[in-house]
């Protein structure tokens, strides 16, 4: 039963071969045939023959048995077991050739006799072995070129089957990448969130109230947008924005925040929480060590091709709590890697005399781009 089943399913998959390859190959049969005409009709023209229809008539006999046969052996010209061994199916092919110009032969020379027959006219052709052996040899000749044909078009569509099959693996990996580091994102943010809450209640409850409510809207807009690997700019700088507010109402009088946002690159795609990753990362490891003001400033540009987007603090330190080796930082450098291979980049560096740069540099959408 288990044998039954593995063939019918081999004769599906030729089925699926045979479909894909069927159109180049009727193309290039008839193709084929039609220069057989062509010749026939200029060689009977060139030895005196009157009647064209004779040479027109005896190539398309030919070429209606020799399709024939073809299609009876589509089965075997498609079965994808024996295409995983060249040499086996080949010989499987070539094998019953002998048969197949015999059969060749006598169906067309009867064809041919029964056609002048039917018109009232002779059939005249050399001897029957000489014929035969003509015959084929030329049926060797030109069904061994089909068999090179077919199998490498079946090579090159199994080829394309396995790269559209690897492109899909591929994707499907990309996909299941990005949904865990999102998933491992969202806890993060809560964490960081519900920190903030908690200092905010033994300093100031009616603020506290005033940031729950900053919060509600936050999270939402996340939620909305943890949905996505990817976001406008537009979108991700309305979730940055209600970040920004939050952390405002923690550290009153101790951040300011200043943005400069090119309209150019609002419509470009960006990771989803990557510009919030990079804002938490500078109140984390500066505005929280400092009870001093610090700057911060948040621009967006497009530059030689590429969205980049800024956020600088004017007092902060790389080699001060580490700050490119973060839990979100990682996050956000395996996040560019999966989305965009090299296209992309994030970069730290140290300002003189003090504060950190955080840089994101995106390809800027093509579509977008466009006027």
């Amino acid at each position: 039963m288990a044998g039954h089943q593995q063939s019918g399913g081999a004769m599906m998959d030729g089925l699926a071969y045979w479909n894909k390859i069927r159109k180049p190959v009727f193309v290039g049969w008839f193709l084929f045939w039609m220069l057989m005409v062509a010749v026939a009709v200029q060689d009977h023209l060139k030895g005196g023959g009157k009647h064209i229809w004779e040479p027109m008539f005896w190539e398309s006999s030919s070429a209606l048995v020799g399709t024939l046969l073809l299609l009876l052996q589509r089965r075997k010209l498609t079965d994808r077991r024996l295409l995983q061994t060249p040499a086996k199916w080949f010989w499987k092919q070539i094998l019953p050739l002998p048969l197949l110009s015999t059969v060749f032969v006598i169906t067309v020379y009867s064809l041919r006799h029964a056609v002048y027959a039917m018109l009232g006219l002779s059939y005249h052709h050399d001897g029957w072995i000489k014929v035969y052996f003509y015959e084929c040899s030329k049926i060797f000749m030109f069904f061994g070129m089909f068999y090179v044909v077919i199998f490498g078009l079946q090579a090159y569509a199994s080829l394309l089957e396995e790269k559209e099959k690897a492109e899909k693996s591929q994707a499907l990996l990309r996909d299941a990448q990005l949904h865990r580091l999102t998933q491992q994102m969202q806890p993060h943010f809560l964490f960081n969130v519900l920190n903030t809450i908690s200092s905010l209640m033994y300093t100031d409850v009616k603020l506290a109230d005033t940031a729950l409510s900053q919060i509600a809207a936050l999270l939402r807009a996340s939620m909305e947008l943890g949905q996505h690997s990817e976001t406008t700019l537009a979108d991700e700088l309305k979730l940055l924005q209600a970040y920004a507010k939050l952390m405002s109402l923690r550290f009153v009088d101790r951040v300011e925040i200043s943005w400069d946002i090119a309209d150019d690159v609002l419509s470009n795609k960006v990771p989803v929480m990557s510009l919030q990753t990079i804002l938490e990362n500078s109140f984390k490891h500066t505005v929280e060590k400092r009870s001093q003001l610090t700057r911060i400033q948040i621009s967006a540009y497009s530059e030689a091709g590429q969205a980049v987007v800024r956020i600088q603090d004017d007092a902060g330190h790389l080699h001060e709590g580490k700050q490119g080796s973060g839990v979100g930082i990682s996050n956000l450098h395996q996040r560019l890697q999966v989305l965009y291979q090299d296209k992309a980049s994030l970069q730290l560096s140290e300002l003189a005399p003090s504060g950190v740069m955080t840089e994101l540099r995106l390809p800027i959408d093509i579509e977008v781009a466009a006027p």
